[in-house]
């Protein structure tokens, strides 16, 4: 490569613009530092370096903005366009290089060193320029942007360097790649470069050419679709058929308009629905956003109740369906007052929990009643799918909504009274936990944005008063136990129970089975018969069912034409039911020694328990048997251990540990037996074993004790009484601190019941063991 001596210019930057050696173009010049340079050249031999900036974007360049590598060019032409921008015609020479900068005050002046490309040819460089040659022809076939014209012009240089710049500059390279051409001195690397380019871009060009044929069988194909749909429109309307889709998505779109959804489900609505125009109806897809569409049109998004806020009336309507209950009862009136006042409250979370047949879900019902609202229920017990809860994502098969939106679509309104019934039966398994989806349902915070995995969009569930039913709140997880008020409805006192068979369910049966008061009649003394010696439950299932028995055995009579009138007294009452099934009171015909009575809280309500203690000559072995849980196994051997340290005290003998086996048995009654609170009662029986005092039959006790013997306070007082009453039981020793829960007892068992308030186990004995040692 011969190089010339070094030469001073002035210095034209270019922006996104490279000019290659014996090129000539047009060039717009506005900046004023390059109008000065231009006009410099002009001046001097009209010779003018032009380089590339780096970045475009910069206005102001320095001297290292710009390529050292550039092209030394001759000014042709010099035009002053009307906008102040001047118009130049170059031609390109040689490369040239900076070598230094000479000035820099109102334009760059540069001294450059001109690189001229060698004259001589070899037959590689020959073959480098068929080869280039032979590609440009098959690129310009392939690209419309290059006239055939070019290739005749370009086919005719005879100069390798020359030819490589030429092509060069007609391939839509970036500029650095451009610059890169410009740079490279070697005419063999640099045919052998624009080479590689040239044949990447015609592979690109194949490509495209492909893509473009497949998208144009593509258009001509929807087209072809498109008019024939629009001919089959067209058979439709002269045919009035409105059983085609056409119709079909004139009426969806007419539901969707009608459905007053939020904007942003209803543009969700509208999208779906130009798809479901656009798919075939025999494809699967088809039918998937059909429902989609449907399960959207038919929610209640808007249609809302108005509350009856009535309060004397909701209460008349609470009181004419159910006996007792006054805390329900005035939970739900004090929601209607404060309603009335603010007329936004978000609708409450209620759990009623209880043994089963206290009448939880018939409240419910009377409750949306009362206040003029829809209701819907919903069984939870046995859902262990989380999509039962959020439903299953439109990709699976036969997906649907979960229970939660499939209940507001049968609601069909957006405050309706919603019962999540038995939502202690709910359970998790590795399809997921649906009591931790049911978190954001009953979430006051949350739920305004309830998402289903089947619907998407979010649903506004603030507005719904859920009620929930339970019979065991140790199996609700904690943190959905924190979202619901409890609401503890305990089960029935005896004279309850005769007032809802009385009132309620002996019209029923009557009703339902086509009889009037007239052919049955039931006297109250019957009905407590019933109560007292066929049935045994906190609830009034088998009351109902007993009832019903009557009401069969009476139709068989009167239809048979025996008699045309019954009636049920507590005389007869065997006739009907047969023998009595229960010895009404549980407690003891009499005192005895080692048998103390328990009283148990259970999933099904109260119940009394007989804890039996024996002794027999051994060496101090604990045996402990019946359906014992953890806890309770625990609290034996506690008594069993205060009992040893205080047997001086307690008249026993200190080494009774070493004479005798002790038995300790819980006869099967209440199940589960766990819990902490049958303490003291193992204790007494031991102590009157151990001493041969007998405890008293008329005492039930509940209670937990510590190795000091403290008396611990307990839960489910409420129902542990009414089981004590049922029993027979007068008597009730509880722990001191439970003095609180005694006024929750209704005044009828209460004013029945002896309570006796302790907080030390000396004095439990006190109380439970009478009579002399034996």
């Amino acid at each position: 490569m011969a190089k010339q001596n070094k030469i001073t210019v002035p210095l034209l930057p270019l922006r996104g613009l490279l000019v290659f050696p014996t090129m000539v173009l047009h060039l717009d010049v506005g900046r004023e530092r390059s109008v000065q340079a231009l006009e410099k050249a002009m001046m001097d031999n009209h010779l003018i370096f032009l380089t590339t900036q780096k970045d475009m974007n910069i206005d102001e360049p320095e001297q290292e903005d710009f390529y050292e590598m550039g092209t030394l060019t001759k000014v042709k032409q010099m035009l002053k366009l009307p906008n102040g921008t001047i118009r130049v015609l170059v031609e390109g020479l040689n490369r040239a290089s900076i070598t230094a900068f000479t000035k820099e005050e109102d334009f760059y002046e540069v001294e450059v060193e001109e690189l001229h490309d060698p004259i001589e040819k070899e037959s590689e460089t020959d073959a480098l320029m068929r080869t280039l040659l032979n590609y440009f022809e098959q690129y310009i076939k392939l690209s419309k942007k290059v006239s055939a014209e070019t290739y005749s012009t370009v086919s005719d240089i005879d100069e390798p360097g020359r030819l490589a710049d030429i092509v060069a500059s007609h391939l839509p390279l970036k500029m650095k790649e451009k610059q890169a051409v410009l740079e490279i001195l070697d005419i063999k690397k640099r045919l052998q470069m624009v080479i590689e380019t040239i044949n990447n871009e015609k592979e690109v060009l194949s490509l495209e050419k492909k893509i473009g044929q497949r998208v144009k069988r593509s258009m001509e194909r929807t087209q072809k679709e498109y008019y024939l749909r629009e001919q089959m429109k067209a058979i439709q309307k002269e045919l009035g058929d409105k059983e085609g889709k056409t119709g079909e998505i004139e009426d969806l779109t007419s539901k969707i308009e009608q459905a007053n959804m939020p904007e942003e489900v209803e543009q969700t609505a509208l999208k779906e629905l130009a798809r479901y125009e656009k798919v075939p109806s025999s494809s699967a897809e088809s039918s998937v956003i059909r429902n989609y569409i449907e399960w959207l049109v038919s929610l209640p998004w808007s249609t809302e109740t108005k509350d009856q806020l009535d309060i004397k009336r909701s209460e008349a309507i609470l009181n004419r369906d159910h006996y007792g209950l006054e805390k329900v009862k005035e939970r739900v009136l004090e929601y209607l007052a404060v309603q009335q006042l603010t007329k936004s409250l978000k609708g409450p979370i209620l759990c009623l929990a209880g043994p089963p047949g206290v009448g939880k879900t018939s409240l419910a019902r009377s409750v949306a009643e009362s206040l003029g609202r829809n209701f819907v229920r919903i069984s939870l017990g046995g859902v262990r799918d989380e999509s039962e809860i959020r439903g299953h994502r439109r990709t699976y098969v036969g997906a649907m909504p979960g229970r939660i939106i499939q209940g507001m679509k049968k609601a069909g309104t957006v405050n309706p009274v919603f019962l999540l019934d038995e939502i202690d039966k709910m359970s998790s398994d590795f399809r997921g936990d649906p009591s931790s989806a049911m978190l954001e349902v009953l979430d006051p915070e949350q739920n305004a944005n309830f998402s289903d995995h089947y619907i998407e969009e979010t649903y506004d569930l603030s507005k719904v008063m859920f009620l929930a039913t339970a019979n065991d709140l140790s199996t609700i997880p904690g943190p959905l136990r924190d979202r619901m008020e409890i609401i503890t409805i305990a089960g029935y006192t005896e004279l309850e129970k005769m007032n809802i068979a009385k009132h309620h369910l002996l019209t029923k049966q009557i009703k339902e089975h086509g009889l009037t008061k007239n052919q049955l009649q039931v006297r109250d003394e019957a009905i407590v018969d019933i109560v007292r010696y066929y049935t045994r439950e906190a609830g009034v299932r088998s009351l109902e069912r007993q009832l019903a028995s009557l009401c069969r055995k009476t139709a068989k009579i009167i239809v048979s034409g025996e008699k045309k009138r019954v009636v049920i007294t507590s005389g007869n009452i065997e006739d009907f039911l047969g023998k009595r099934k229960f010895r009404y009171g549980q407690a003891e015909i009499e005192n005895q020694i080692g048998v103390s009575t328990g009283l148990a809280y259970t999933s099904v309500g109260g119940d009394t328990l007989q804890i039996e203690v024996s002794l027999a000559p051994g060496k101090g072995k604990l045996v402990l048997t019946g359906k014992l849980g953890d806890v309770m196994k625990e609290s034996a051997q506690t008594a069993f251990s205060y009992v040893r340290s205080k047997a001086k005290d307690l008249g026993i003998d200190e080494e009774f540990h070493e004479k005798w086996d002790i038995h300790i048995h819980v006869p099967e009654g209440a199940v589960p037996k766990d819990g902490p609170s049958a303490g003291i009662t193992i204790t007494t029986a031991l102590v009157s074993a151990l001493t041969g005092k007998y405890v008293n039959r008329e005492v039930g006790m509940t209670g937990e004790i510590t190795l000091r013997g403290r008396v611990l306070p307990i839960g489910g007082l409420k129902e542990k009484s009414l089981s004590a009453h049922r029993a027979g039981i007068k008597t009730i020793i509880l722990p001191k601190d439970n003095e609180k829960d005694i006024e929750d007892i209704p005044e009828s068992v209460r004013g029945d019941l002896t309570f006796i308030l302790v907080s030390h186990i000396d004095e439990v004995l006190e109380k439970a063991l009478v009579g002399e040692k034996k």
